[in-house]
């Protein structure tokens, strides 16, 4: 399967980073990182370039992964960026959200209706984004269908890891968790910080 990892500028590299690492040691998974601008090399938070791939060249019906970041205050009110993004989620099999890339799907409106959780220390203003999500506060991780989310940052690495075991196997998500030698939490409502 693709995973289709949406970069922009200003994004938080673990969110980004620690699934990527989930999807990289399961079999059968490419992981493509890709942006919605042109020339398409992108900075993260505190510093890192990447060059990725345009849109134009990813499988559009693989897995969408929305991480968050600073930038996610600016681009909730960006237009053009969130029709791109709505059209990008509604063919994707699965959306995934990690961190305040919650607050950037909601904008699209693609997840009213549905069940979903964000950062804890950004969860007022992301709840702010749009009232009509059933926001959970105390979850690690949600699921509601095809969508996934995700509290702030390295909760992305249990919610990808819940992912795998929801679609391949518990046993493929217990071994990638091993091999990364990381302590899985497997309970999606053991939210410390909530």
């Amino acid at each position: 399967m693709d995973v289709n990892i949406l970069l922009f500028n200003d994004f938080e590299p673990l969110d980004v980073f620690g699934p990527m690492e989930v999807f990289l040691h399961a079999d059968n998974f490419q992981v493509t990182l890709f942006t919605l601008d042109k020339p398409p090399r992108i900075e993260s938070y505190n510093q890192l370039y990447l060059d990725v791939k345009h849109i134009s060249d990813i499988n559009e019906q693989g897995i969408l992964l929305i991480p968050g970041g600073p930038a996610t205050r600016t681009l909730v009110s960006n237009d053009a960026f969130l029709r791109s993004l709505h059209e990008l989620a509604m063919k994707a099999s699965y959306c995934l959200t990690v961190c305040t890339g919650s607050a950037l799907l909601a904008a699209t409106h693609f997840m009213d209706g549905k069940k979903a959780t964000s950062n804890k220390l950004a969860f007022d203003w992301v709840t702010s984004i749009n009232t009509q999500v059933h926001w959970i506060k105390k979850a690690r991780w949600v699921v509601d269908g095809h969508l996934y989310s995700s509290s702030g940052v390295s909760a992305g690495i249990d919610m990808s890891l819940a992912f795998l075991a929801n679609i391949v196997a518990e046993d493929v998500a217990d071994s990638v968790a091993k091999h990364i030698e990381y302590n899985r939490v497997k309970d999606k409502d053991n939210d410390p910080f909530a």
